[in-house]
């Protein structure tokens, strides 16, 4: 039996987006412990399928006034969550908010960092969106790429992994995230 193939899976809806930002995550999923090390100040990160923002506030935080986040999602409604949970922290000089389409993430600054955390297996086109995401990063930009073992198989994880190191990233850890599968990327 062939094992599935990456991507193509449902779109978390904007209608279910409040439990993504619950207190409560915080103890399965701490924005700050995980991507600890990952971002510095002054650099620019880019949390593709940020949903309501849950690591881009705090990734805004990271980055410091001088850096930027951009924020990159298919849905308008959770941008705008992000909008207003940005306004709210006083963090929207740092944060661009940008509406892909399910095609192509878009025009992208070059970045220090990027994130897809839970959102991978969602892409239809795995190759396109990791060669799009590939080349936005700088020469040793780093990409942490986690997905949830409840939807993703070790296999579609592996096939997934082997499509980023043929877009050109190569693979430098494999961090500690409850309930998920992660990888942590260098562009070459």
């Amino acid at each position: 039996m062939t094992p599935r193939a990456p991507g193509g899976g449902d779109v978390c809806s904007a209608a279910h987006a409040g439990w993504l930002v619950t207190p409560l995550r915080r103890l399965l999923h701490d924005p700050r412990r995980i991507l600890a090390g990952l971002i510095g100040s002054g650099e620019t990160a880019i949390d593709f399928g940020c949903g309501p923002g849950y690591f881009t506030l705090p990734m805004a935080e990271m980055v410091g006034p001088d850096g930027l986040v951009v924020a990159v999602d298919l849905q308008d409604a959770m941008l705008d969550r992000v909008r207003r949970r940005a306004e709210r922290a006083g963090l929207t000089s740092r944060i661009r908010l940008q509406r892909c389409r399910a095609d192509t993430v878009g025009e992208l600054p070059a970045a220090d960092f990027a994130l897809a955390f839970f959102m991978v297996h969602e892409v239809p086109d795995v190759e396109r969106f990791l060669g799009e995401l590939a080349g936005a990063l700088k020469a040793g930009g780093r990409f942490l790429l986690v997905e949830p073992r409840g939807h993703v198989s070790a296999d579609a994880f592996a096939a997934t992994a082997a499509i980023a190191v043929a877009s050109g990233l190569r693979p430098l850890a494999t961090p500690r995230v409850r309930g998920a599968r992660a990888t942590l990327f260098e562009r070459v």
